[in-house]
Parts: C-alpha cells; sequence; structure tokens
C-alpha cells in the first residue's frame, strides 16, 4: 500500500481515537499491521538518521535534554513526545507530525526505547547514535533479572554504526563497550559523589571498580542547584533548573550523547547555556502550582532511584505524600520497596495512598516512620493533603500511573502542557 495512503488511513484512526479518548499507542499498532515497515521507511531519509536512548531509569529526562540542546543548534528533531518508549508509540508519534504526503520533515530522530522493546526496533532500524543510562532491578515481574535487561540493551550497542556514550559508573552497562563495532564513549561522576550512585550490584552487596575507563563528559559537583561538569578535560559551573542530583547526572549523560552527535560543531559553553534553562520533564520534578499551593511530582520505580530522589532533597521544608500503585505499568512487584532507606522521612508523618498504601504504610512503620493519614482512594487523599496547609509546598513521591492520576487532578483546566 502506498506509504501516503497508510498516511492518511493512520491520521484518521488517531483523530478518531483522541476524539474517543483511546490510547495514543493506538495508531501506530494499526499502521504497523498495515506496513510493518512504515516508520523504517520514514526514519531511514533523515540526513543525521535516528538516536536511540534507552536504560532502566532516566530516559525520559534525558531524551528532553537532549533534543532541547539539539533543537538549539539549528536541528530539527523528531522523538516520541507520547511518552509511549515502545514501536508502536514511535509510530504513533510520527503519524502526528508526518505531513499527508508522507514526508517527514526533520533531521535526526530521538527516541526513547523501552528496553525489551529495543530489541526488535534495532534489528529493523539501526541508530546512528546511542546512549545507555543504566541497569537497575526494575519491573523484574516483567524481565526477570537484570542481566537479561543488560543483554537487551547490548543489542542497542550492537547494532548502532557511529558511536555509543555508555554510563562509567554501572558496571554492566561499562562492559557493553567491549563489542561495540562503533566508537564508544562514557559519562560519569567524581570519585566524591560515588556514595550517592551505587551500582545495583554495590546496592546487593558487590563491587566491581569502573574507574580505569575515561570519561569525556564528568559530573564533578553538585550542591543546590549548582552543577561543575569537566568536559573534554575542562571544568565547568552552571545554575540548573532541573532538580535532584540524578537528573543531573542525565545531564552529564546528554552533553556526551550531543557531543558524539555534533562532532567540530559541538560548542561547550553555547551548550551549558542552554542546558541551564531547560526544565524537569513531565512528573520528573515538575513543579506543579495548584490553586495557592506548589506541588512537586517525583517518579519513582526501583530503589535506587527512590533512594537518589530522598536524598536529593530537603524533605523537612515539605509535606510529602508518597503515592504507590501496582498496575502492569507500575510492575507487580513492590517488593522493592524494601530495598528503600527511607530515613530521610524521619519525624515528616507522610500522607500515603495508591493501590499498596497499606503496604507502603508497613514499610515505613519497620523505618519508626508514623504516618498522618493511609487511605488508598488517591483522589480524597491528595484533596486533603494539599488542604489541611495549603500554605506548605508539597512533595508527592510517586510511581507511574499514580503519578497520571494526581497530575491530571491537579492540572485539569489550568491549560498546563505535558512535557514529556
Amino acid at each position: 500500500m502506498p506509504k501516503r495512503l497508510v498516511t492518511i488511513i493512520g491520521k484518521s484512526v488517531q483523530k478518531a481515537s483522541k476524539l474517543r479518548g483511546g490510547g495514543s499507542a493506538l495508531p501506530g499498532l494499526i499502521v504497523e499491521k498495515i506496513d510493518p515497515d512504515y516508520a523504517k521507511k520514514l526514519l531511514s531519509k533523515l540526513p543525521m538518521g535516528v538516536v536511540v536512548i534507552s536504560g532502566t531509569n532516566g530516559k525520559t529526562t534525558t531524551t528532553k535534554i537532549v533534543v532541547e540542546l539539539l533543537e538549539s543548534n539549528g536541528l530539527k528533531v523528531f522523538t516520541n513526545k507520547s511518552g509511549s518508549n515502545f514501536s508502536r508509540g514511535v509510530t504513533a508519534s510520527l503519524l502526528e507530525i508526518v505531513g499527508v504526503n508522507g514526508k517527514l520533515d526533520a533531521d535526526v530522530a530521538v527516541l526513547e526505547l523501552d528496553e525489551a522493546h529495543s530489541v526488535s526496533f534495532v534489528a529493523n532500524i539501526k541508530p546512528n547514535y546511542s546512549l545507555i543510562l543504566n541497569v537497575l532491578r526494575d519491573q523484574l515481574d516483567r524481565y526477570g533479572e537484570i542481566d537479561k535487561t543488560a543483554n537487551m540493551l547490548a543489542e542497542i550497542v550492537n547494532n548502532t554504526k557511529l558511536a555509543t556514550v555508555l554510563n562509567r559508573e554501572d558496571p554492566l552497562v561499562a562492559r557493553l563497550g567491549k563489542n561495540a563495532k562503533c566508537n564508544v564513549d562514557y559519562f560519569g561522576i567524581d570519585e566524591s559523589l560515588k556514595y550517592q550512585f551505587p551500582s545495583d550490584n554495590e546496592l546487593h552487596g558487590e563491587s566491581e571498580t569502573t574507574n580505569n575507563i575515561k570519561a569525556s563528559v564528568v559530573l564533578k559537583s553538585f550542591i543546590n542547584h549548582n552543577a561543575m561538569f569537566e568536559i573534554d578535560g575542562n571544568n565547568y559551573s552552571l545554575d540548573l533548573q532541573l532538580e535532584g542530583i540524578y537528573n543531573i547526572l542525565n545531564s552529564a549523560a546528554a552533553i556526551a550523547l550531543v557531543r558524539n552527535i555534533l562532532g567540530h560543531k559541538f560548542q561547550t559553553v553555547n551548550t551549558l547555556d542552554k542546558l541551564a534553562i531547560i526544565k524537569p520533564a513531565f512528573g520528573r520534578g515538575e513543579s506543579i502550582k495548584y490553586k495557592n499551593t506548589h506541588v512537586e511530582l517525583v517518579l519513582v520505580k526501583n530503589p535506587s532511584g527512590f533512594r537518589l530522589a530522598l536524598d536529593s532533597y530537603d524533605n523537612h521544608s515539605y509535606d510529602t505524600m508518597i503515592v504507590i500503585n501496582d498496575t502492569y505499568a507500575d510492575g507487580r512487584d513492590m517488593s522493592w520497596l524494601w530495598d528503600v532507606d527511607f530515613s530521610e522521612l524521619k519525624d515528616t508523618l507522610p500522607t500515603v495512598s495508591g493501590s499498596r498504601a497499606y503496604e507502603m504504610g508497613l514499610r515505613l512503620k519497620y523505618d519508626d516512620i508514623n504516618c498522618e493519614l493511609i487511605d488508598a482512594n488517591i483522589k480524597s487523599t491528595l484533596n486533603k493533603f494539599i488542604n489541611e496547609f495549603p500554605s506548605r509546598p508539597k512533595r508527592i513521591y510517586t510511581t507511574y500511573t499514580a503519578m497520571l492520576t494526581i497530575r491530571n487532578i491537579l492540572t485539569k483546566g489550568k491549560g498546563l502542557k505535558d512535557i514529556k
């Protein structure tokens, strides 16, 4: 079937789906059934090819940073903004911007891909560049042990044509460079910060050093919102709008990737000037003004990410809420909550909600943390949480589907943009 006709069908399904409130990836699924190579035909014509970003934590934020940095250099960037990081989500995002003539007006595609679904994607569409962020125990009920996840990510590296960027501090990721057929670059952190970023092995009592690997971009320090990066041996200090030290490490990864994509056109100072004004991604330290109350949303989904989030903030200056759901999108197995150290919340009296509210409350009790309220009903609990002391700022640590529910309540009728 001609590409133009497939595009028209896909756009029609997309419009009908939006009117009915359907899922954003449905049009992509239908188009893939009609023409399995639809995305490949469009993406293969891009002058600078395809960039793939994957890993357990930080994909959404890092993709947003990379896209904005490339756009600041005058490039037209296609990305899967719908938030669906499966192949059908990429196709659905293509339908959003491709012309009815079936042509994609872009220089490069920057795609966030789920670890498992990336395997079939890169086998069909080989990326020019890739970035692997980390491998952590996340949703083990879906993917199994982390060695399996690492093998999935290895497929991205092995199919990358020009350059891959890897996390020096994660042994499972760092070793992926050994068999790469492309150029290999690394990002990392200074020795003084390593205690804040234990690898999955270190969280479980194992140790493996990667200090002998040279990284082109290193996060040297981070105090409040000021970060210092070492880039190609030179130090640069800047203030950032991004929240949390984990997002600052994502920034180091993004700089390293953009440096490889732009090559000799990469300008360090201009890139950092743009980085300084980038805001957090959808639900990843995002701040929302609800009525007269300041509310921050922090996505959590595994022990390392939750621990880093707790360590990144002054939890005693905010009222704290924890919302834990266990749908398929969140991961059914919530046993990972018992691997998180919640001592940062001592004496804060957090509010707890979500489908696993009572398990979360029990987990806090084991760390001698008493709760203000435990209630599985998110909407009513959120209302009580905000209205009891509306003048105090709020911070909500939340799993994915709970975050969508909360954000919908807080932004309804406000015209706020989704910044996934």
